[in-house]
């Protein structure tokens, strides 16, 4: 995917939109983007508000997960109506 699209009423992402801290959706909820690479970001679930922007890496009880480019057209600017 080389731009972002529009799936119905919530937008996707595309791996050029994201920064560190950038925040998204997926149909489990909030993540936050904590490292970009070539073609994969890696994130965390936030979870009843932690991890905090202001939490720094590592954290003790959140896993980061690496979401590549076959797994963005599932990464929401907004959360997943049921």
């Amino acid at each position: 995917m080389n731009k972002t699209e529009d799936h119905g009423s919530n937008e996707t992402f595309a791996h050029s939109d994201f920064r560190i801290g950038t925040e998204f959706y997926t149909e489990t909820g909030l993540w936050r983007c904590t490292d970009v690479g070539t073609r994969t970001i890696v994130a965390v679930k936030i979870t009843d508000g932690y991890p905090s922007p202001q939490d720094p890496p590592p954290f003790s009880n959140a896993a980061e997960m690496v979401f590549d480019e076959y797994d963005f057209d599932g990464l929401y600017r907004r959360p997943v109506e049921d």
